[in-house]
């Protein structure tokens, strides 16, 4: 059997006592389960496969998939289809251990416009933990940009595919281990982290805990800031920067701004952006009519500018989103990336091709009238910004929350204002139920300059410990234990350097250097920073 992939990978044990789970199920259990009649969807297959027994192809992106594949444990594969209205397809996959079950369930997210099973953005390393795991194509398979015209898909894609996945998965796991009642988590980032909060939001009894990354939960919005960059980098063939100009602006930032925000001495990331004032003035200015990597020219200068800024609506001045957060500059994702006409357009222009059709052309978008266009077909459809998590608090339900401070896909900015805004809305900046941990140095859901890694999705290794483990932290605390004040995360050695460890601290915490080895947790203390953020977008465009 093959699987297809997009993203990261290696292996491990789990930790935590394994929940009171029935005795292992057998192959004939599994094969069983096709035959179930399930209102709203169908089991197209279900089919036990042998430990190692999934093949999965390498790719650019996802180059050890094979080998994270080839240590997994033996499990039940069950395909389904659902069909909550007459033009959905959602393509729903479920892995139900056949040993060793710790007696949870897994949902996990999906990333950019989805349209297949993300195998790598968490299953296979929640199947190594023990859950019983799921994921979807969000029901935009084989194509999001094929879906014009669709409005149920739209709603698919939106949050109805997740709750669907969701119940489906839960019915096999009751069928298959014959059991009334079991804890349920779902981790995503990026759109992942979309689908977590509009789970948390919509259907606050789908989930016990969530973890969601680097969220693109304001979804009209933070396509509107990709499409407001990629106007901004394509304005006229003098307005780009090439890679090397990004790689020197971002060092320009490092220059002025690393290792005294708190950092430690030879960091090459910022721990905290909201402390760098970085002037762009001080960037060497090319002589006029030439160009380089070793400089910028008056355009140039100009789009960095509008880049940093961020989207606002020409006629109020409203802001619209967060704008491109300072040492995040030259990370995957960013300007380089979302200046790419071969590229960026096709993977992130669909909402606008949905809403304005054949009208729609990038130069020529309206951030004012075509916005409130956009958002007036699909803010309630796509956007998951509703603050007010009573529903789920009041269950008992956990909320972990994590983005990274140099993510040029989702600006840090905006994942603060989300979790501030949770926390005014139930009565209070600390509330029980919902935590924030901001990670210095991380891009886009994982990797990047920093010390990143804490089992989060798109991560490939299953972590050593509790500590070092954000979805395991989740369960413990979900399950009786008290509200994290601190993740351990990891770097592995590398290019000569040793492994490293460092604190990722709760909100408004961020780790700050003290004494003693950079590679050390021990150098580090967590450090109350300031709350909030200047970029807040306005209320019309929370909608």
């Amino acid at each position: 059997m093959t699987l297809s992939s997009r993203t990261a990978g290696l292996a491990a044990a789990g930790f935590l006592s394994l929940a009171a789970a029935p005795a292992a199920a057998k192959g004939s259990d599994c094969a069983a389960l096709a035959r179930r009649t399930l209102t709203g969807a169908h089991i197209v297959s279900a089919v036990p496969v042998a430990a190692g027994g999934l093949e999965g192809a390498a790719s650019a992106i996802a180059p050890d998939l094979a080998q994270r594949v080839a240590s997994m444990p033996a499990f039940c594969r069950v395909r389904a289809t659902a069909t909550p209205t007459p033009d959905s397809k959602v393509g729903i996959e479920i892995w139900l251990p056949l040993q060793k079950w710790n007696g949870r369930l897994l949902g996990t997210g999906n990333g950019g416009g989805a349209g297949q099973i993300a195998y790598e953005m968490g299953m296979i390393e929640g199947l190594k933990r023990g859950f019983a795991v799921a994921n979807t194509d969000m029901g935009t398979a084989p194509d999001i940009n094929g879906t014009i015209g669709h409005p149920e898909r739209w709603v698919d894609f939106g949050h109805r595919a997740t709750h669907e996945m969701t119940r489906v998965a839960k019915t096999m796991v009751s069928a298959y281990y014959k059991v009334a009642s079991f804890r349920s988590y779902f981790e995503g980032c990026s759109t992942g982290g979309q689908q977590a909060l509009s789970a948390a939001q919509r259907y606050p009894s789908d989930y016990d805990g969530i973890l969601a990354g680097d969220t693109g939960n304001n979804r009209t919005h933070s396509a509107s800031y990709f499409l407001w960059n990629y106007a901004a980098l394509n304005a006229s063939p003098l307005a780009k920067l090439s890679s090397g100009q990004w790689s020197m602006v971002s060092r320009a930032v490092l220059a002025r701004c690393a290792s005294k925000d708190g950092g430690a001495p030879g960091d090459t990331f910022l721990t905290d952006p909201r402390r760098c004032g970085f002037d762009l003035a001080t960037l060497p200015v090319c002589r006029t009519g030439t160009s380089a990597d070793t400089c910028v020219t008056a355009p140039q200068v100009a789009t960095l500018r509008r880049l940093y800024a961020g989207p606002t609506n020409p006629r109020t001045g409203e802001r619209i989103y967060a704008g491109l957060t300072p040492g995040s500059e030259d990370q995957p994702l960013g300007p380089v990336m979302q200046g790419d006409p071969k590229t960026w357009p096709d993977q992130q222009f669909y909402p606008f091709h949905w809403t304005l059709g054949s009208a729609f052309e990038a130069s020529r978008f309206d951030f004012d009238s075509d916005l409130d266009r956009v958002d007036a077909q699909l803010a309630s459809t796509l956007n998951a910004n509703a603050a007010d998590l009573s529903d789920f608090a009041r269950r008992g339900g956990k909320l972990m929350l994590y983005t990274g401070l140099a993510d040029p896909a989702v600006p840090f900015a905006e994942v603060v204002n989300y979790y501030e805004r949770v926390g005014a809305s139930a009565g209070g900046s600390d509330q029980d139920f919902a935590r924030l941990f901001l990670v210095p140095g991380m891009g886009h859901c994982f990797g990047g300059p920093g010390v990143t890694d804490i089992g989060q999705p798109f991560t490939s290794a299953v972590p050593p410990a509790q500590e070092n483990d954000a979805l395991m932290t989740l369960v413990a605390w979900t399950e009786g234990g008290k509200p994290p004040a601190m993740l351990i995360a990891r770097k592995p050695a590398g290019d000569g350097r040793p492994a490293k460890e460092r604190p990722i601290c709760a909100y408004p915490a961020l780790p700050e250097y003290r004494r003693g080895d950079v590679s050390k947790r021990s150098s580090f203390v967590c450090v109350p920073h300031a709350r909030g953020v200047d970029q807040r977008p306005a209320g019309r465009y929370l909608n």
